[in-house]
């Protein structure tokens, strides 16, 4: 009788090659560890659920606080999953809304902390300056530099009150020169009634020309005429632009005309 390879049985745990090849030809579901998701979802906690319930002891089966325990933890989990997929939608909307303000707010004018001032000819630099909210100052000196850093102009003022103090230049040099139009900076040497010498800056107005998100900041990012740029939190007070100011004026005038016509027409009825 002759006697096969088919005859022989191998020990146990021990593979074939046939085996092998069947292994090696069957479908595999993932080819490699990025295809994997780590993440249990709503499926894959309903399945390892039943079948833990399916497998069971049952001379000590799940009791039913503990039943109900797992399931709240999992709505629980579900429930702030969409939460803060909620959320994440909510803070994309918000940031649209702040660009459509910001774009609201070009052609505006701001006051802004400790920027440069722009001197056009004829015309006077007006600013804002913060003093103590419960001391105040007991004396003031406006210092202008000009764009190289040369002192043009030093005006004293008195003892101020506390709360925001509004100060201006009418653009001449100590010798009462008209100056050049140009970029200035403003600063303010501020004495208080202790002693103490402190160079406050001037908040002074300028238009917007353009505005950003900052992600950084959480915040409107302005920019304004002056290459300055300010947050949107830091602004203290808008103002109209001057497209705006220029109606306002003419409207001004208009009535002024209307006034004086009547005027003259009321004197020629009198006489």
């Amino acid at each position: 009788m002759a006697v096969t390879a088919s005859d022989f049985k191998m020990p146990g745990g021990i593979e074939t090659y046939e085996d092998y090849k069947k292994a090696q030809a069957a479908p595999k579901y993932y080819e490699s560890s990025a295809d994997v998701n780590d993440e249990m979802g709503q499926q894959e906690f309903l399945l390892l659920f039943t079948t833990q319930l399916q497998n069971q002891n049952p001379l000590d089966p799940m009791k039913n606080e503990e039943f109900v325990a797992q399931l709240a933890q999992f709505s629980q989990l579900e429930a702030t999953t969409t939460m803060a997929a909620d959320l994440k939608g909510l803070t994309g909307s918000l940031q649209k809304e702040r660009m459509m303000t910001g774009a609201s707010l070009i052609g505006k004018k701001v006051q802004v902390p400790d920027g440069p001032a722009m001197l056009e000819q004829g015309k006077t630099i007006s600013g804002v300056l913060a003093l103590d909210s419960q001391n105040g100052a007991e004396s003031i000196v406006l210092n202008v530099y000009d764009a190289n850093g040369k002192p043009v102009r030093s005006i004293p003022y008195g003892r101020q009150a506390p709360g925001d103090f509004t100060v201006s230049w009418d653009g001449k040099n100590d010798a009462g020169q008209q100056m050049p139009s140009g970029r200035y900076s403003v600063i303010a040497a501020v004495r208080g009634y202790d002693g103490s010498n402190t160079n406050l800056p001037i908040s002074t107005p300028s238009v917007i020309t353009a505005v950003t998100y900052s992600a950084q900041f959480d915040d409107l990012v302005l920019e304004v005429a002056n290459g300055a740029t300010i947050n949107f939190s830091q602004v203290k007070r808008i103002d109209a632009g001057p497209s705006l100011e220029v109606a306002r004026q003419k409207d001004l005038d208009l009535s002024k005309t209307n006034l004086s016509s009547e005027d003259n027409k009321d004197q020629a009825d009198d006489s």
